[in-house]
């Protein structure tokens, strides 16, 4: 006949985590230690309901209890199978584990420990505790530290667990350090520490999916916030192109005006310095026939020669000749002067577009910027600020540089002015507007 594998674990009370002692079976079908059992049944009694704390199925009235006679059997069976195993491959114990206390010379491995006898057993040492009658009825558990489980005021088992000081106590603390305190078994403190368990775990999922859509959220804000960072910087690269574009294009022309006015003046110049180089000649020409009529005694010949080489009539007082420009490069400048203040204020305010005033998420983003402001304070007005010592009834301008500190609403922020310590508050109340 084919054998069966059975794993241990298969029975186990789901209360104490043990194997089964004396076991029962409740009418959903799972079955528990009859002392497990009965003290959850216990607790439950003045509500008049009784549960499975397995399955959690209610019943009413309180059901009876009777041993599970084959289930017994088939335990007994397990833990002679068990211990004929280890016998014939007896286990040392090593550093980490619990040695048998009854083992003489080298200690064998623990695999039990019974809490009302105080000490750990090996598989031979343990089987007088289901061979015995008297023995049967003692509290068998899996192989522990027995110091962990014994109260090191009193040297009494822990078995009881105050609700009130959230401590494990023996009986008694209970009695004495904790008398008037909430107690329970730990076996009733378990069930309900289980049940937290059971909920708390059946809020991990929805917790996990909460916060996945919260990653997906960032992730998809991240993303949003690097296109739009490609965005301001592809469109800040094309408005300085353009600028630098216009820029270049109106030097070009300006310089070209420029040089075309000088030459036009440099040629009315050119033509009266060659005027004024002929007269000069000619009264050169004048003084030299002066200077050769002058010896001639003869009144005859003075007189005939005078009137043969003396064609100019020289004058004594000449018309003055002057060199004015008919042209100021000054007026170039504020002919172009107009062009560049609509240019460059069109230029400030599509970097601001940019990199200045937003609203909603992509605010919230952005570090600090420095922005060019004009403030105006209209004296008697709501926004009016008079800690800036403009506290009159007529309009006052005045210009500063301001950086964004923080962003305090929707469609306001936080501007701080340095060159001006007055100037607190937020752009809504400071009227803020853009200027060059």
């Amino acid at each position: 006949m084919a054998s069966v594998s059975v794993s241990h674990d298969e029975f186990n009370c789901s209360i104490c985590l043990d194997l089964l002692k004396d076991p029962v079976t409740v009418p959903c079908g799972h079955s528990f230690c009859m002392n497990c059992i009965t003290g959850c049944w216990d607790n439950e009694d003045q509500k008049g309901v009784y549960s499975c704390p397995q399955c959690r199925q209610t019943f009413t009235p309180r059901p009876a209890l009777a041993r599970n006679t084959l289930m017994a059997e088939m335990l007994e069976k397990l833990k002679k199978t068990e211990v004929q195993s280890e016998a014939e491959a007896p286990c040392y114990a090593g550093s980490d584990d619990v040695e048998c206390d009854f083992c003489t010379g080298e200690k064998h491995k623990a695999i039990k420990s019974c809490l009302t006898c105080m000490g750990s057993y090996c598989e031979a040492h343990v089987q007088p505790h289901y061979e015995v009658a008297c023995l049967r009825k003692h509290m068998i558990v899996s192989v522990t530290k027995i110091q962990d489980r014994i109260c090191s005021q009193h040297n009494r088992i822990i078995e009881v667990f105050c609700r009130t000081d959230q401590k494990l106590i023996c009986m008694l603390c209970s009695m004495d350090d904790h008398s008037g305190h909430k107690t329970v078994s730990t076996a009733a403190e378990r069930i309900k520490k289980q049940r937290k368990l059971v909920e708390m775990k059946e809020d991990i999922p929805q917790q996990i999916q909460q916060r996945e859509d919260e990653v997906e959220e960032v992730k998809q804000a991240l993303k949003s916030l690097q296109v739009s960072a490609q965005e301001a910087v592809d469109e800040t690269e094309r408005i300085f192109t353009e600028l630098i574009s216009f820029m270049e294009q109106k030097r070009s022309e300006v310089t070209e005006s420029i040089r075309a006015q000088e030459r036009a003046e440099v040629s009315r110049a050119e033509g009266l310095l060659e005027q004024l180089e002929m007269e000069i000649t000619k009264l050169k020409n004048e003084d030299a026939k002066i200077g050769q009529l002058q010896p001639i005694e003869d009144a005859t010949e003075f007189l005939q020669a005078f009137q043969a080489h003396l064609t100019l009539s020289v004058t004594k007082d000449l018309p003055r000749v002057t060199f004015e420009p008919q042209f100021s490069f000054k007026d170039v400048m504020k002919s172009v002067s107009p062009d560049l203040k609509e240019k460059t204020k069109q230029f400030h305010q599509d970097i601001l577009k940019v990199t200045g005033f937003m609203t909603g998420d992509e605010v919230t983003l952005k570090a600090p910027e420095y922005v060019t402001k004009e403030c105006n304070y209209i004296g008697r007005r709501a926004y009016s600020r008079q800690d800036c010592g403009y506290g009159h009834s007529y309009e006052v301008t005045v210009s500063g540089v301001g950086v964004v500190t923080a962003i305090t609403g929707p469609d306001t922020m936080a501007v701080n002015f340095p060159e001006r310590p007055n100037w607190n508050g937020t752009s809504s109340q400071l009227d803020l507007i853009f200027t060059i």
